[in-house]
C-alpha cells in the first residue's frame, strides 16, 4: 500500500478517531467473550466430565452453563452495540466524502469541468463513495475486531500448551505469503477494473444525456455495439478479481484443516512429549477455527480493501487539487456597481499560447449596449467568460469600474452580471424555483418579472402555473419556451450588467419583438452586452465591436460601421440583409 494512499486513508479516519476507540474497546470485550468460551468447555471436559463429578469446590457444571450463556447474551448485546455504531460511523465518512466532492465541483473553475468529463465526476460521488461506505462500514471495525481475536487466541494457545500452539502456528507463514502474492496480483486487477469502470459509466452518463441527438442520427445501434464492448470489457476485467478471491477462499481452507490436523496427529502421536488432555484437544481445534475464521474474513475483505483504496486514491486525486478552486470569500465586494467595463491589452487562450484574444482593449460605459459580432471562433463568447472571471487572463487587465476583476470578490462579481445562453438550463423544479433559484421572492413579484419576459401566456397556460414542476433538463418545454423562462429569471435577479449571448435564437419574431422591448427598458438604465448572429437585433446598439482571429478589427455605430466603404461589419450586414430578401 502507498504512503500516499494512507495518508489520505488516515484524512477520513481522523475525524472518526473517538468512535473507532469506543467500538476497539467494545470489540476487545467480544473477543474476550470469545477467547473464554471454547475455555470454559475444556474446564468441563477435563475437570468434571472426564472425573465423572458434578461439581469441584465451588465450581459447578450449572454455573459455568450460566456463565457460558451470560457470556453469549452479553456478547451479541455488545456486537449489537458495535455493528450499529459502525454503520452509523461509516455513514459518517460518506457523507463527509460526498459533500466534500459535490462542494468542489460546485466551487472548482471552468477549466476543470471543461477537462473533467461529467460522467467521471457522478463515478466519484456515487460508485467510488459506496466502495468507501462498504470499507467503513463492514471492514475497518471487523479489522480490527479479527486482528484483536487472532492476538489473544495466539496469546491463550501458548499460555495452555506452547508446544502445541508451536506446531500449530507452522501453517500462518503460509498464510501470509499466500496473501502477500494474491494480494499484489489482486491490487493490479483491481485499478485496471476500476478505469474500465469509470469509462463505462462515462459512455452511459453520455449516452443518457444525449440520447436525442442519437437518435436523431440512428445510432442507437453503433451506441448499443459500443455499450457492448464496454460492458464485455468490464466484465473481463473482473474475472482475475473473482479467480484470485476464490483461490485465496479455498487454500485458507486447506490450511485450516491442515492446521487441525497437525493438533490431532501430534496429540495421538505424543509428539510433544507428553499426553494431551481431551479439553486441550477440543480447545486447540476450536481456537485454530477461530483464527482462521478471522483470517479467512480478512482474505475475502482484501477485494473490498483494494476497491475502496483505489476509490479513495480517485476520490483524492480530485480533493487535493486545490488550484482549481475559486475563492468566492475574499476580495473586495461591491455594494454597487455602475457597469463601466474595461479590456486593456488583453490576451488569452485556452492551452499554451493558442491565442484566442490578441491585446484585446475597448471600454463600455455604465447603462451603454454594446453588440459583439464576427465570425464563429473570433472570441466573442470568450469575451463574456473572461468579464465573469470564468478562466484568468494570460496577459492584460480586465476592469469593472476601475477595479481590477482579480480584486473583486468572485459571488459579489457574478451576482452583478446576468447571462442568458442560446440553450438556457431548466432544473427539474417549479416555475417559481427555476426563477428564484434558491432566493427568496414573492410570488407576485416573480410574476411581473414572468410579464416583463413575455412569458405570462405560457406559464399561465400549465396546470399549476408557477409551481408546475419541469422535467429533467426543462424536456417538457420548448426551446423558445426556456429562453422565456431565462429571460424572467435574468429579470427577477436585476444585475448590473446584462449579457445576451444569441438569447432569442429560438423565440418566434412576435415574442421577440415583446422581449425587445423590455430588453431596451431595460438597456437604457444597464450595462448591456449583445452576441447575435441576426445583425438585425442589434442595429439599435450604442456600439458594435467587430471581431475576427480574436482581434477587434472595427469598432463604432451601427450607421458607422454599415457606412464604411469595404467595411468588415458592412459586408457582414450586407450579406446577411441580402440573404433576407432572397
Amino acid at each position: 500500500m502507498k504512503n500516499k494512499t494512507l495518508r489520505r486513508m488516515y484524512k477520513m479516519l481522523k475525524p472518526q478517531m473517538k468512535s473507532i476507540a469506543i467500538i476497539s474497546i467494545l470489540a476487545i470485550l467480544i473477543n474476550v467473550g470469545e477467547v473464554v468460551k471454547p475455555y470454559l468447555i475444556k474446564i468441563v471436559i477435563d475437570d468434571f466430565l472426564t472425573a465423572n463429578i458434578y461439581q469441584k469446590g465451588i465450581m459447578t457444571i450449572g454455573i459455568i452453563g450460566t456463565s457460558y450463556i451470560a457470556i453469549v447474551i452479553l456478547g451479541n448485546i455488545l456486537n449489537f452495540i458495535v455493528t450499529t455504531a459502525t454503520s452509523m460511523m461509516g455513514e459518517n465518512v460518506i457523507y463527509s466524502i460526498r459533500n466534500k466532492l459535490y462542494q468542489y465541483a460546485q466551487y472548482a473553475n471552468i477549466p476543470f469541468h471543461d477537462k473533467t468529463p461529467a460522467g467521471t465526476l457522478f463515478v466519484r460521488i456515487t460508485s467510488d463513495v459506496e466502495d468507501i461506505t462498504t470499507l467503513f462500514k463492514e471492514v475497518i471495525t471487523t479489522f480490527i475486531k479479527d486482528i484483536l481475536i487472532i492476538v489473544a487466541l495466539i496469546i491463550m494457545m501458548l499460555s495452555i500448551n506452547y508446544q502445541l500452539a508451536l506446531l500449530s502456528f507452522l501453517v500462518i507463514p503460509l498464510v501470509i505469503i499466500t496473501s502477500i502474492i494474491i494480494t499484489k496480483i489482486t491490487n493490479k486487477a483491481q485499478e485496471y477494473s476500476k478505469m474500465v469502470k469509470t469509462k463505462l459509466n462515462i459512455f452511459l452518463a453520455e449516452s443518457i444525456y444525449g440520447v436525442k441527438l442519437i437518435k436523431i442520427f440512428n445510432r442507437q445501434y453503433e451506441k448499443q455495439k459500443k455499450c457492448d464492448e464496454l460492458c464485455t470489457a468490464f466484465w473481463k476485467s473482473r474475472i482475475p478479481t473473482g479467480i484470485t478471491e476464490a483461490f485465496l477462499v479455498a487454500i485458507m481452507m486447506i490450511l485450516e484443516n491442515l492446521g487441525v490436523c497437525i493438533i490431532v496427529w501430534a496429540s495421538l502421536n505424543y509428539i510433544i512429549g507428553t499426553t494431551v488432555d481431551v479439553g486441550i484437544v477440543y480447545v486447540f481445534v476450536t481456537y485454530i477455527k477461530q483464527i482462521f475464521n478471522p483470517i479467512n474474513r480478512l482474505v475475502e475483505n482484501f477485494e473490498t480493501i483494494q476497491e475502496a483504496l483505489v476509490s479513495i486514491d480517485k476520490i483524492y486525486e480530485i480533493l487535493e487539487h486545490k488550484e482549481y478552486l475559486e475563492n468566492f470569500e475574499e476580495r473586495k465586494v461591491f455594494e454597487k456597481l455602475e457597469g463601466k467595463i474595461e479590456f486593456k491589452n488583453v490576451w488569452f487562450a485556452y492551452e499554451g499560447e493558442n491565442w484566442i484574444l490578441k491585446d484585446i482593449s475597448f471600454t463600455i460605459e455604465p447603462g451603454q449596449s454594446v453588440a459583439l459580432v464576427g465570425k464563429t471562433g473570433s472570441g466573442k463568447t470568450t469575451i463574456t467568460n473572461l468579464i465573469n472571471r470564468f478562466y484568468e487572463i494570460q496577459k492584460g487587465e480586465i476592469l469593472l469600474d476601475g477595479i481590477n476583476i482579480k480584486e473583486i470578490n468572485l459571488r459579489s462579481l457574478r451576482e452583478k452580471i446576468g447571462i442568458i445562453l442560446q440553450d438556457p438550463f431548466v432544473f427539474a423544479r417549479s416555475i417559481k424555483d427555476n426563477i428564484q433559484l434558491n432566493k427568496n421572492f414573492s410570488d407576485e413579484y416573480i410574476w411581473k418579472t414572468i410579464e416583463l419576459a413575455s412569458a405570462e401566456e405560457f406559464v399561465a397556460s400549465l396546470p399549476n402555473g408557477i409551481e408546475e414542476i419541469s422535467n429533467e433538463r426543462g424536456s417538457s418545454y420548448s426551446s423558445g419556451q426556456k429562453q422565456l423562462l431565462a429571460f424572467a429569471r435574468i429579470f427577477a435577479h436585476n444585475p448590473s450588467i446584462f449579457i445576451l449571448d444569441e438569447a432569442t435564437a429560438n423565440i418566434d419574431t412576435k415574442t421577440e419583438e415583446l422581449i425587445q422591448k423590455s430588453v431596451d427598458k431595460i438597456s437604457k438604465e444597464k450595462t448591456s452586452i449583445f452576441i447575435a448572429h441576426r445583425l438585425s437585433t442589434i442595429v439599435n446598439v450604442d456600439k458594435i465591436i467587430v471581431l475576427n482571429q480574436g482581434e477587434i478589427i472595427e469598432e463604432g455605430s451601427h450607421n458607422e460601421l454599415v457606412n464604411k466603404e469595404n467595411g468588415y461589419y458592412s459586408k457582414l450586414y450586407n450579406a446577411y440583409y441580402s440573404g433576407l430578401v432572397e
